[in-house]
């Protein structure tokens, strides 16, 4: 199991992410937009890095459900593979069977 002040950091940057992801995609829009002048997308630059980190999708990590462990994470089932494995040997994942010869 992982720290629980991990798992409730997480959970606070994804907030924020969801949060702040409007305003960040339309400064990103004006950043990234050719057309309009150089200092137009300059000024949106910098008022994109006064945001808070965490208000940045990417620095939210995927961790497990089960247990909060960070790696060997499977998107599709929202945990890690040990915890896959656990769950699947004792029967509480429909579909899965633990092979074994």
């Amino acid at each position: 199991m992982a720290k629980v002040s991990a798992f409730t950091k997480n959970k606070r940057r994804a907030r924020k992410a969801a949060n702040g992801a409007e305003k960040r995609a339309a400064l990103k829009k004006i950043i990234m937009n050719r057309d309009l002048p150089i200092e137009e997308r300059f000024k949106a630059q910098l008022k994109m890095n006064e945001l808070p980190r965490d208000t940045s999708r990417i620095r939210v990590r995927n961790r497990c459900e089960v247990t909060g462990r960070p790696r060997g994470y499977y998107r599709k089932l929202k945990m890690s593979r040990i915890a896959l494995r656990e769950l699947g040997s004792i029967g509480k994942i429909p579909g899965l069977v633990k092979s074994s010869w």
